[in-house]
C-alpha cells in the first residue's frame, strides 16, 4: 500500500436521493497520487468505492458552507481540469478539518508539479490552423501535455501562503462611498487596505476598544446616514472560534451582542453568500422610538493566512418585506475582519475589527446625533462582548459546528398583516433571487491563489526608500532598452481610449510603477520594486457580449491581433470571460515587435499549459471603489492560472488566453459584486509571468490597463464567424 498522506472520516456530500435523508460518512484516504474513499476504514487490498488520480491538473474547489440534510457542513470538491465531471466531493462539520484536507490535497498537487521537468524547458505547443473556428479545439489543454516547470518558490516556502478568497460576492449595487485612493493605498495588502490609518482617526477608547471614525465623506448619502465607524479589539480566541460566533444567529449571540434581538435566513445563495433578516435591540427611548430591522446580503471568505472577512450590505428581497412595528434601516457598508495574532501565555489571540456605516431611517434621525452615536456604539460594542465571552470560557472542547439558521419562510416572523404589506410592496423591489444567482454565476475571485509575499517585507514607511534605491540601477538599464514605437493608429477596439482622469466607459494604459513586482534579489530578501516599463504595448480593448461564451476571439477578422499579424508583430491576447444570462468578454491586446528568444515571456508563449498555469499572474487594484469592493478584490498578486480555468490558443503570430471566470465555484467571488457596480469603479490590472529563478528576475509586466466606469450597455456582439 502506498504511503498515506492523510486519512479520516468525512461526509460524502452529493445530491439528495429519494428515500435517503441521512448523512453518509465515508473514510477518505489521500495517497501521493490518489484520493479515494471507502465505506469503512480500509484493510489490505480493499477496493475503494471511488478513486481520483491526483496530478498537476487537479484543483481543490472550496464550496464553502452548505446545508446538508439539516446540518451545516463545509464542502470541498476535487477534480481534474481535463475531466471536470469526474470529481470527489467531501464535507466536514467544522472548518478546521476541511481546511486540513484542502491543504494536504493541494500539497500533493504541488509536489507532483515540482517533480516534473525543471526550468520549463520542455514544451508542447499546439499551433492554430485555419478552419478551426472553436478555440477549445485549438488548445494543448485538450491533449496529453508534458508536465513542466518546477513550481514557484512560494509553494515550497511555508511562509508564502496562497490566499484563498472564495464565494459568490454580494451581487447588489454598492455605491462608492470613498474618494480617490492614494497610490500607496492600492499597494497595501488586501487585509489592511480598507482599514488604512490614512483614512481613519481615533474617536475614543471605550470598553477596551479603540473606536475610529472615517475621515472621508460622500455627498450623495443622506444626512441620516452615519459616517463609517469601526471598533478594534483583541480577543483571546482563534479566528475560527470567533468566526463561528460572528456567523451564528442563535441564542448564543445574546451572550455577546447587545444589539441583537432576532435573526433568520431569507435565502442561501451559495456557500459564501446569504441573505439575512436581522432585528436590532437598540434601547434608546424605546417608548417613543420604533425598533429597527435589517435585510442584508452577507458574504464571507477565509484567507490562507488564517484571517476571515465578513461583509454585509442592505438589499431588498421579495421574501423579506417590511415588518409591522419596525423601521427598515439601511446598512450602507459593514463587516468584520478577524486576523490572527501571536499567542500570549499559551492562549490564542486574534484582532477583531468591526466596521459599520448605517442609515437608521425614520423621522428626525438626521437631526438627533445622540441617537446615531448611541446606536452605533451599541453595535460596535459587540467586539467587547466577544472578548468577554471568550475570556470567561476556560475550557473549549472540539470545534463547534456552525448552527443551521432558521429559515424566515418557516419562522413566525410575520403576521398576516405583514404578509399583505410584503405583497403590496413586492413590485418596489428592484432585484429578485434569480438576479442574485445570475450575479453569483457571473462572478470571479481574482486573488484565490495569490502570490502573497507581503509578509516578508518591511513596513511600507520604513522600506519605501530602500526598494527605490535597490531598484533604481536595474531600472535605469531597463528604461534604456532600444526599440521603435508601434504605430497605435493601426489598431482599433470598440472600447474607447481616453487618458482624462475623470473619463467614463473607457480604458488607458496604467503606469507600471503603480505595481510592485519581485526584485532581482527577491530570492534572498523577498523585496519588491516598482514594475517600471511594460514588455508589450496595449493597443486596443474590446468589450463584447453574446448569448454564449466567446472563445478564441483573436480569430475575428479585423481585430487587433489579426492586424498585428499582418504587420509582422506578435500579440498576446487576454480574454476575460464572464458567464451569465448574458455572457461578457473584455479582451486586451498586447503587441510587441518580436519575442526575445529564451526570455521568460517567450517560454510562456511557447510552453505547455501546465507551465503557463503555474506562472500566469494577475495583479489587481481598485483605485476607486466602495469599501466592500476594495476589501474583496484587494491588491495581492494572484496566480490566475491556478485560480480559474485558462484555455491557451497558440496562433501563428499570437497567443490567446481565455480566462473562464465561471469555471470554478471557488473563484465565484468578487465579480458578482463588481458587475453590479461596475459603473462606479476604476480598476487596474497588470498581467505578468511569475519569475521563480534568479536568472528570471526581476519580474517584468507584460502590460497593465486601467478601465474606468464601464457601462454594460456599451458591449457589442462580435462577429466570430471565420468566413
Amino acid at each position: 500500500m502506498s504511503k498515506v498522506i492523510y486519512e479520516g472520516w468525512m461526509v460524502r456530500y452529493g445530491r439528495r436521493k429519494i428515500g435517503r435523508s441521512f448523512i453518509h460518512m465515508r473514510y477518505f484516504v489521500l495517497e501521493p497520487r490518489v484520493l479515494a474513499y471507502y465505506k469503512k476504514k480500509p484493510q489490505d487490498n480493499q477496493v475503494p468505492i471511488k478513486t481520483l488520480l491526483i496530478d498537476g491538473n487537479c484543483r481543490v474547489e472550496d464550496r464553502g458552507l452548505k446545508t446538508h440534510h439539516g446540518l451545516m457542513v463545509y464542502v470541498l470538491s476535487v477534480y481534474n481540469q481535463k475531466e471536470k465531471y469526474h470529481r470527489i466531493t467531501m464535507a466536514a462539520f467544522n472548518i478546521q478539518e476541511a481546511l486540513i484536507w484542502k491543504e494536504k490535497i493541494q500539497f500533493v498537487i504541488d509536489q507532483h508539479q515540482e517533480s516534473q521537468v525543471p526550468n520549463g524547458n520542455k514544451y508542447v505547443s499546439f499551433e492554430y490552423k485555419s478552419g478551426m473556428d472553436n478555440g477549445r479545439a485549438a488548445s494543448s489543454s485538450d491533449h496529453e501535455s508534458q508536465f513542466s516547470a518546477q513550481e514557484d518558490e512560494d509553494d515550497s516556502n511555508p511562509n508564502l501562503l496562497r490566499r484563498t478568497t472564495i464565494g459568490n460576492g454580494p451581487p447588489d449595487s454598492v455605491f462608492d462611498w470613498t474618494r480617490e485612493i492614494d497610490l500607496e493605498l492600492t499597494n497595501q495588502n488586501a487585509n489592511n487596505q480598507a482599514f488604512s490609518r490614512k483614512h481613519w482617526r481615533l474617536l475614543q477608547c471605550q470598553n477596551g476598544l479603540r473606536i475610529f471614525e472615517e475621515l472621508l465623506e460622500v455627498e450623495y448619502l443622506p444626512r441620516s446616514c452615519s459616517r463609517a465607524m469601526k471598533a478594534v479589539g483583541v480577543v483571546e480566541a482563534t479566528c475560527e472560534e470567533i468566526f463561528e460566533q460572528v456567523m451564528s444567529m442563535d441564542g448564543t449571540r445574546f451572550e455577546w451582542d447587545c444589539s441583537f434581538q432576532y435573526g433568520s435566513l431569507v435565502e442561501e445563495v451559495d456557500g459564501h453568500t446569504a441573505i439575512l433578516y436581522h432585528r436590532l435591540q437598540l434601547d434608546w427611548f424605546s417608548t417613543v422610538v420604533w425598533p429597527r430591522d435589517l435585510c442584508y446580503v452577507r458574504y464571507w471568505r477565509r484567507n490562507d493566512d488564517g484571517s476571515y472577512v465578513v461583509l454585509f450590505r442592505s438589499r431588498d428581497h421579495e421574501n423579506c418585506g417590511p415588518q409591522p412595528g419596525y423601521v427598515r434601516a439601511h446598512v450602507e457598508s459593514g463587516g468584520f475582519n478577524i486576523s490572527p495574532l501571536k499567542p500570549r501565555n499559551g492562549r490564542p489571540r486574534s484582532q477583531v475589527q468591526h466596521l459599520i456605516q448605517i442609515d437608521l431611517k425614520g423621522w428626525g434621525v438626521g437631526y438627533i446625533s445622540s441617537f446615531q452615536q448611541h446606536c452605533l456604539l451599541q453595535m460596535l460594542n459587540s467586539v467587547a462582548g466577544l472578548r468577554e465571552w471568550f475570556a470567561q470560557t476556560d475550557e473549549r472542547g472540539a470545534p463547534p459546528r456552525i448552527p443551521v439558521m432558521v429559515n424566515m419562510a418557516s419562522a413566525s416572523v410575520s403576521s398576516k398583516k405583514s404578509l399583505k404589506l410584503q405583497d403590496s410592496s413586492a413590485h418596489h423591489h428592484s432585484a429578485s433571487l434569480d438576479q442574485i444567482n445570475t450575479a453569483g454565476r457571473n462572478s470571479a475571485m481574482l486573488d484565490e491563489y495569490s502570490d502573497d509575499d507581503e509578509e516578508f517585507q518591511i513596513a511600507e514607511d520604513e522600506q519605501e526608500v530602500g526598494w527605490f534605491l535597490r531598484g533604481i540601477s536595474q531600472y535605469e538599464a531597463l528604461e534604456e532598452e532600444p526599440g521603435d514605437k508601434i504605430d497605435l493608429s493601426w489598431f482599433v477596439g470598440n472600447l474607447r481610449y481616453d487618458e482624462r482622469e475623470k473619463a467614463r466607459d473607457c480604458w488607458k494604459v496604467s503606469d507600471g510603477n503603480n505595481f510592485r513586482v519581485r526584485s532581482k534579489n527577491f530570492c534572498f530578501d523577498k523585496t519588491k520594486i516598482p514594475a517600471g516599463k511594460h514588455l508589450m504595448d496595449l493597443v486596443a480593448v474590446d468589450w463584447f457580449k453574446d448569448t454564449k461564451r466567446m472563445d478564441h476571439v483573436a480569430r475575428r477578422q479585423g481585430c487587433a491581433a489579426q492586424v498585428a499579424s499582418e504587420k509582422g508583430l506578435f500579440t498576446v491576447v487576454f480574454n476575460l470571460q464572464v458567464p451569465g444570462s448574458t455572457h461578457y468578454s473584455m479582451v486586451f491586446y498586447f503587441v510587441t515587435k518580436a519575442l526575445v528568444p529564451g526570455s521568460l515571456l517567450q517560454r510562456f508563449v511557447d510552453g505547455d499549459d501546465e507551465f503557463r498555469n503555474s506562472r500566469f499572474k494577475l495583479i489587481p487594484s481598485v483605485p476607486k471603489g466602495s469599501w466592500i469592493v476594495r476589501q474583496s478584490v484587494g491588491s495581492t498578486p494572484c496566480l490566475l492560472g491556478k485560480a480559474v480555468d485558462c484555455n491557451y490558443i497558440r496562433g501563428p503570430k499570437y497567443l490567446e488566453v481565455d480566462v473562464d471566470i465561471g469555471s470554478s465555484t471557488v473563484a465565484n467571488g468578487v465579480l458578482g459584486l463588481v458587475v453590479g457596480v461596475i459603473t462606479t469603479l476604476v480598476v487596474d490590472m497588470a498581467f505578468l509571468v511569475q519569475a521563480n529563478a534568479t536568472d528570471e528576475l526581476p519580474e517584468r509586466l507584460i502590460g497593465a490597463v486601467r478601465v474606468s466606469h464601464i457601462e454594460l450597455s456599451s458591449a457589442i456582439v462580435p462577429n466570430l464567424d471565420p468566413s
